[in-house]
């Protein structure tokens, strides 16, 4: 069978000239950096979400050893979840064409009967496997949660967690077994032989270098149709590729990009009316309740940030205005200075993070806000009126829009 032609086990069914270790080689060594890249980011982006904080924020209760690295998320600079996401899922995407090239050089290896020679080799077969199964698995994951295409048998948080760690433990055993091999094939430009040069080539139609070239141009142009959803104004028109890049967010003071509209969330305007919705927070001192009339009349300050989310796209800072969270804090018996962990619950009632906690050094930063103004007017229905969370440097889940309830304490 291994010789049989008419069979993918045979290396004579494999006939491109293209593959070889040298080819190989460089697309595997673009992904080693490309992957621990985006490996970190991730680990880095899920931080974020505090999950060590509250379960309301943990996806992934069961993680054990696996936080290890989890830490009190910072508030500067105020920009950092943005460049984080940004990268990392701009940078997931650009190295789509990598990836499935680097899958086609290799694909002769999944077929190579028999299938293990020796215990080592036998380990390189699960290390690809495992390899090729988490790549597929987490690159495909993460683009159908970028693109909003929500078809996971699960919660798309815990699965990418999950699935990132399986992936990536696969990839640097991988790696280190492979790593001398291509660094070796790099520095040696002779004739290459093994067993992905096939015995009987087909005639050329591209050269190595024009196969790599085509690769590294559908690279650039899958970055170049993505990475504007990061920016406001014309450079967003260019994401074509990205549900939160051609739309057009409308204009005025509450023009720029949403996630989450009122009315998919069921939030009316009944429920938001003056007459109807009050602030509740709670703390040592008791619970005090607002009007919208009541938090306006609270001295106000004004904190320029963006909204950022795990989907990778942002905005540019906008400007807000509103009460600190300190001094809410302070209202119901805490030192401004020294606020405690917040719980805070929206008027939504569906959808992942109708509620969240975000730490005390968050509360504390002065440019912490519950926003009743952005860019010198109103919030929009859609942008959270009458009341929302704007922190610097968190993810756009956690600046909960429709703020109904603040407990304040240790969480």
């Amino acid at each position: 069978m291994r010789d049989d032609p008419r069979l993918p086990s045979s290396p004579g069914f494999w006939r491109s000239p293209l593959r070889g270790p040298r080819f190989t080689s460089v697309l595997g060594l673009v992904l080693l950096v490309g992957i621990t890249v985006l490996f970190v980011t991730g680990l880095v982006s899920y931080a974020a979400y505090n999950p060590g904080l509250s379960p309301v924020n943990d996806k992934t209760p069961d993680k054990g050893i696996l936080g290890f690295y989890l830490f009190a998320w910072p508030t500067n600079p105020h920009w950092l979840y943005r460049l984080n996401q940004g990268v990392h899922v701009t940078l997931g995407i650009t190295l789509i064409p990598v990836l499935l090239a680097k899958l086609w050089s290799v694909i002769p290896r999944l077929f190579a009967l028999p299938p293990a020679r020796s215990l080592a080799h036998a380990l390189e077969r699960i290390s690809l496997l495992l390899l090729v199964g988490g790549a597929l698995f987490e690159f495909v994951t993460g683009v159908l949660n970028v693109q909003l295409d929500y078809v996971f048998p699960g919660s798309f948080y815990p699965l990418h967690f999950y699935g990132a760690w399986v992936f990536f433990a696969a990839f640097v055993a991988h790696a280190l077994l492979k790593m001398p091999t291509a660094l070796r094939n790099l520095r040696h430009l002779r004739e290459e032989r093994n067993d992905l040069v096939t015995p009987r080539p087909a005639a050329p139609t591209v050269s190595r270098r024009g196969a790599l070239w085509f690769v590294g141009g559908g690279s650039l142009l899958l970055f170049a149709t993505t990475v504007g959803q990061n920016f406001d104004g014309l450079l967003r028109r260019t994401a074509l590729l990205a549900p939160h890049g051609g739309g057009d967010p409308g204009s005025g003071p509450n023009g720029f990009q949403i996630n989450k509209t009122a009315a998919s969330r069921g939030i009316s305007g009944a429920e938001t009316s003056d007459e109807a919705w009050r602030l509740v927070v709670t703390g040592p001192a008791g619970t005090v309740r607002l009007s919208r009339a009541q938090l306006a009349a609270l001295p106000l300050h004004s904190s320029a940030l963006p909204i950022a989310c795990v989907e990778g796209w942002s905005t540019s800072d906008q400007w807000w205005r509103g009460v600190r969270l300190r001094d809410l804090a302070a209202l119901v018996g805490y030192d401004a200075d020294d606020p405690p962990d917040v719980f805070v619950e929206s008027l939504q009632r569906r959808g992942a993070f109708r509620s969240a906690a975000l730490r005390a050094n968050q509360v504390a930063d002065p440019r912490s806000l519950l926003a009743l103004y952005v860019n010198g007017e109103e919030l929009s229905p859609d942008h959270g009126y009458p009341a929302r969370i704007i922190v610097p440097a968190a993810p756009g889940v956690l600046n909960t829009k429709w703020v109904a309830r603040m407990t304040f304490g240790d969480l």
